[in-house]
């Protein structure tokens, strides 16, 4: 309070802090960006400008769902719905918040000068309706749509989640069966000429590692140009790409070739339905019935995704389940069939596998197709898979209903605004950030969900109409009522009365809480209901930081929204911190107990050691770093303690002596006059030089190189300085050497404590 008091008047420097949940304790993988987050404000603060530091924290989203149905025994969307989504939001709200006290010790016990009291919450109405704000300005500008997407879905959490999210998650290597099944032609493409292909005993041969798929299969693709054979199999006949033959068949003799062709020749031929529930799409449709014309869906289609690396060279395709699949069914008229709901358990459009996980069928399947004489071959693959981030469950594509944000439309707004951030690496701005942007697809930021922002778009089921609300006051003009409370359990029980005499209800949707974290820069400051010119005054942001898994979280939704309302970017200057690990290189978990309490850590080492081994790191450089109880002992022992002594050594002799130093050779970090000693010399120009190196490296916002001369200094100043002057203070027969011996050292201890405080701020 007093820094920010006491440069009432002064420039300002804006810093944004992203927000955290306070479910959980924080731990070494806090601590990074957060100390990064204290040292640039307090950098700054130095140098003069007046730095507001306000804390905030992540109310909303699925880690906190997860959390509560943990306490309550809830273990789907269907057992939320029972308990009472009132009862459950409420659970959310009075939890959420459990451990801020917790956060506030620690952090402040690290040294970190943040402000809690002027906190900022993603579930104040205030920040909500602000976030409605945004939406409705997106909206406006024809950057929302309603559309129907392939998206990873998380059967746990019953909701899709976006692809940054995706890559949040991340992949684990997993084992899964990969089967080869045979397709009987029915009737041969009429490029293929050869009529013998529908024959009764000529088969297709095709590959895939999702048999819970197979039962929604709807085509088969095979690329254009690659080389397909007809080969004579006993009894049988099996076409498949030249270049797997090898994987089928191990002796050139097995089999007999009876012609090769393109795979653009083989188009159009059709194929029996290997399961019985979407038959009916066999046959053609020219849409007399309603329904979009197509001519018929089991047919083989032409696609470039195919290729001869694994499998048969012909690939299943189920569009409801595929991104490359979906794609290469638009523009047919078969329409998508998706038999599988949120909660990715088969529907009644399957029978025999109703009401069970998709995965868990996977056995069945192949023992059925087994049984009817389908199943070829069947293999186990290793392969990378993903899964939740939130819940750690494994994800399924399935086409998926949400609400986008048009990113593909503004990508080029996006990238040029990324020109204007100065990043730290610098290699991430074209790099990793700079590509991510580059492939930037649509945003999906709507959750089937409960506990989070409700989408202000209320829909009239009679007749379709929809309209956008952007705050409680247009709220109150379409339906009467001014909500206080905007959270889902409030506002779903507000209707609005639709031209057509029907009602507009709320669509059942919520943001993702990504979008909440992205709208912070405006929703902090309640704008532009409140405080508009304060915003604009203070937009974007001198500086924020996180760690690098944030480009594709906070640094993206961020730039994304800045750059579709204002066409700027959030922030000018950005440091992106690596993963904390644990020391066996091991992600950092309780349940493993591979990491010691930070309290303890900090209680046996202290906070500065603790800082300085972070930041003395390729941590400040997005890097992994292995944490250590040791790495933080050896800063102790080899840095902190050795300019202890050095200290120590000067107030003792000083005291003896009875020296008042008027730090004569320093004024405003100029060096003002010259002692006699070239060992004085020497150690005021190091000084210097540590000033000049640190100051630069700062401004720069590269830590790395600002703590590099503060650590070297260390050791100039103890090993060789008062090593090799030592004498000088015992005794001198020159008194002025003497004195100037001690107004060196001095002035070498005072600039140093004031170029190091940011970063070490207790001993300084």
């Amino acid at each position: 309070k007093k820094s920010i008091l006491q440069r009432e008047g002064s420039p300002e420097y804006v810093f944004y802090d992203g927000p955290p949940f306070a479910t959980g304790l924080p731990h070494f993988g806090h601590f990074l960006p957060s100390t990064i987050k204290d040292i640039i404000p307090r950098y700054q603060t130095m140098k003069g400008k007046k730095v507001e530091r306000r804390f905030g924290w992540d109310c909303h989203g699925l880690p906190v769902e997860n959390l509560i149905e943990k306490d309550l025994g809830l273990n789907s969307k269907t057992d939320i719905e029972k308990y009472g989504v009132d009862n459950f939001n409420e659970a959310c709200r009075s939890s959420v918040l459990r451990y801020t006290k917790e956060w506030q010790e620690t952090i402040t016990r690290l040294g970190r000068w943040v402000d809690f009291e002027n906190d900022y919450k993603t579930m104040n109405p205030d920040y909500m309706e602000s976030i409605w704000w945004v939406f409705k300005s997106l909206w406006d500008k024809g950057l929302i749509y309603e559309g129907h997407y392939i998206l990873p879905t998380c059967p746990r959490c019953a909701t899709p989640l976006s692809n940054h999210e995706l890559a949040q998650g991340g992949y684990k290597d997993v084992h899964d069966p990969a089967i080869t099944v045979r397709f009987k032609i029915t009737e041969a493409g009429p490029a293929s000429k050869d009529s013998d292909m529908a024959n009764g005993c000529t088969y297709l041969l095709a590959w895939t590692t999702t048999p819970w798929t197979l039962p929604s299969n709807l085509g088969l693709a095979m690329g254009p140009d690659i080389d397909y054979v007809k080969v004579h199999d006993g009894d049988e006949y099996y076409i498949l790409a030249e270049a797997r033959l090898s994987s089928y068949y191990k002796k050139p003799e097995e089999c007999e070739i009876i012609w090769k062709k393109k795979g653009s020749e083989l188009i159009d031929t059709r194929y029996e339905p290997l399961f019985p529930y979407f038959a009916n799409l066999y046959n053609s449709n020219n849409g007399k019935d309603g329904t979009e014309p197509h001519n018929g869906a089991f047919r083989v289609l032409n696609a470039d995704f195919v290729s001869t690396e694994d499998g048969t060279g012909i690939v299943h395709t189920a569009p409801g389940f595929g991104e490359d699949d979906n794609k290469i069914f638009k523009g047919t008229g078969i329409p998508i069939v998706c038999p599988v709901d949120n909660e990715c358990k088969f529907t009644a459009e399957v029978p025999d596998y109703q009401g069970r996980f998709v995965k868990d069928c996977d056995k069945d399947i192949m023992d059925r197709l087994k049984n009817e004489g389908k199943l070829v071959k069947r293999d186990q693959i290793l392969h990378a898979y993903p899964f939740c981030w939130r819940c750690s469950s494994p994800l399924i594509y399935r086409a998926v209903g949400s609400w986008f944000v048009r990113v593909e439309k503004i990508r080029d707004e996006i990238v040029a605004v990324n020109q204007e951030i100065k990043w730290q690496p610098e290699h991430l701005k074209n790099g990793r950030f700079g590509k991510w942007l580059e492939g930037a697809r649509d945003w999906a930021i709507s959750r089937n969900r409960y506990w989070g922002n409700p989408i202000p778009v209320w829909k009239c089921a009679d007749c379709g109409e929809a309209i956008c609300v952007g705050s409680r006051e247009e709220l109150e003009k379409f339906s009467g009522i001014y909500p206080e409370d905007l959270h889902k359990h409030f506002v779903d029980k507000i209707t609005i009365p639709c031209k057509c005499g029907g009602t507009m209800k709320r669509i059942p949707e919520v943001l993702d809480c990504w979008f909440e974290s992205g709208s912070m820069p405006y929703a902090q400051n309640h704008y532009p209901f409140e405080n508009k010119d304060y915003f604009e005054e203070h937009f974007p942001a001198d500086f924020i930081s996180e760690g690098l898994d944030q480009t594709r979280g906070w640094f993206y939704t961020l730039t994304v929204l800045a750059a579709a309302l204002f066409n700027k970017p959030a922030f000018k200057n950005v440091i992106v911190s690596g993963l904390v690990l644990a020391a066996d290189g091991k992600k950092m978990s309780k349940s493993y107990r591979n990491y010691t309490d930070p309290a303890l850590v900090i209680k046996q080492f202290g906070a500065d050691a603790l800082r300085l081994f972070l930041m003395h790191s390729t941590a400040v450089k997005a890097d992994d770093l292995k944490y250590s109880d040791d790495g933080v002992r050896d800063v102790l022992k080899g840095i902190l303690i050795p300019l202890w002594s050095s200290y120590s050594f000067f107030i003792t002799y000083a005291n003896i002596d009875n020296i008042q130093c008027d730090g004569r050779y320093f004024s405003d970090g100029k060096t003002i006059s010259l002692p006699d000693n070239p060992l004085d010399r020497w150690i005021l120009s190091i000084t210097q030089k540590m000033v000049k190196d640190t100051t630069e490296a700062m401004d720069s916002y590269d830590l790395s190189h600002a703590i590099d001369p503060i650590v070297l200094f260390i050791e100039q100043m103890n090993n060789w300085y008062i090593r090799r002057s030592r004498r000088r203070f015992w005794k001198s027969e020159n008194d002025n050497d003497k004195n100037e011996a001690y107004e060196t050292l001095y002035a070498s201890l005072k600039t140093f404590a004031l170029i190091a405080a940011p970063v070490i701020p207790f001993l300084t």
